[in-house]
């Protein structure tokens, strides 16, 4: 007898998986000889330094790096991290009670609603967004109330319409998920934004959990901000960051969470239970990297801005609507009016064997458009230019 297995309601209850149908039309076009160019997933294709790689090596080589790790991370790793915190933004943190290390970024915005949700209560969710902001929050047993990103308004939430929701919803409102500079829109925020997100999460008693990983791929010298630089943000939020985009380290998984105390204490509580820390010897390699910032940081804008200078243009050139970005690896283009993000993305595919993202996959705010990544080299890139120059 076949045992009669039965996912649960919360894997049951996941929205409609959207990549499914592109992974199989990629599947069908390798299988036909097509060579495919991929402009979809956010995964630098640059190495990670030398440096880095140099210091994990000697790291590794340590007995003691490999035994189980602190889940708080190690000393040396954060007081790193608040080091660069004051170098960079200018904010202060306690690397004792302040910073904790992360398995990555995910981990510690996939696990922060377990900490903070109680069943039947929600958060406040961009659309589009993040996917993992929405699913972690289900998974807690909580509510996701989606609020809209819009173009006209240069993708930042209307706090006026947030707080109509906010009122509307019956349960109660405990987190406000940000990430700017945004994934996938690529759009920025100023510090006047954080300040007006500190008014209203005070007035809301609302947890801030906000995503940093591309705070440092900036372009034209338009540094972007923290948001614990707005005052009081400290008090009522916590910045997620990562080592992955900043140092072409993704497979690495080294990220951390920085800010208020008690916040990261719960979120310390969820990961002492349910995973562990992160590998003392990529948190090494981690300190270096943080300790030589510069002049590697510099040199890697320059070069994704000269391949966003080179495939923005040819997507204007098929009639795609798409503003250059200060910030991210990202371009966000609006497809022409009647075209659904799918179609495009699945003959973008069949015809050119480019491969992108539809902006639906982020959520429905995200149809009738579609992001393209820059972790191609320069030649790639100008080899998709070419081909869409011949039209899609």
């Amino acid at each position: 007898m076949t045992l009669p297995i039965d996912f649960s309601d919360r894997i049951k209850n996941l929205p409609p998986y959207l990549f499914a149908r592109i992974d199989e039309i990629k599947q069908e076009e390798l299988k036909k000889g097509k060579k495919l160019i991929s402009l979809g997933i956010g995964d630098p294709d640059l190495p990670t330094p030398d440096f880095v790689i140099d210091r994990l090596a000697r790291a590794a080589k340590n007995p003691a790096n490999h035994q189980y790790p602190s889940y708080w991370g190690m000393l040396e790793f954060r007081k790193a991290v608040a080091k660069w915190y004051e170098s960079r933004f200018g904010v202060q943190l306690s690397p004792e009670s302040e910073v904790l290390a992360l398995i990555g970024s995910k981990e510690g915005i996939a696990h922060i609603p377990l900490a903070f949700i109680n069943p039947g209560d929600a958060a406040l969710i961009p659309d589009p967004g993040y996917p993992v902001y929405s699913v972690a929050t289900s998974f807690a047993g909580g509510t996701p109330l989606y609020f809209p990103l819009k173009e006209e308004n240069q993708y930042l939430p209307d706090f006026g319409k947030l707080e109509s929701q906010i009122k509307k919803n019956r349960s109660k409102t405990k987190l406000l998920f940000l990430n700017y500079p945004n994934n996938p829109t690529s759009a920025s925020a100023d510090l006047s934004f954080f300040k007006e997100v500190v008014s209203f999460a005070k007035k809301h008693a609302l947890i801030v959990c906000h995503d940093n990983a591309y705070s440092e791929i900036y372009f034209e010298g338009k540094k972007q901000p923290s948001f614990l630089e707005a005052p009081g943000a400290k008090e009522i939020g916590c910045e997620f960051h990562s080592l992955s985009k900043t140092f072409n380290m993704t497979g690495w998984r080294v990220g951390f969470v920085v800010g208020n105390e008690k916040i990261l204490k719960g979120l310390a509580q969820v990961k002492t239970n349910v995973d562990s820390g992160v590998f003392n010897a990529c948190q090494d390699a981690g300190i270096e990297a943080l300790e030589r910032y510069e002049p590697f940081c510099t040199e890697l804008r320059a070069i994704y801005q000269k391949r966003r200078d080179i495939l923005a243009p040819a997507l204007e050139t098929i009639g795609l609507r798409c503003k250059i970005p200060d910030a991210t690896f990202y371009l966000w283009a609006k497809l022409p009016s009647g075209i659904k993000s799918e179609d495009f993305v699945l003959n973008l595919i069949r015809n050119k064997g480019i491969v992108s993202t539809p902006g639906n996959g982020f959520g429905t705010q995200g149809e009738g458009y579609v992001r393209f990544t820059l972790c191609s080299d320069i030649p790639v890139l100008k080899q998709v230019a070419e081909a869409l120059g011949k039209s899609v």
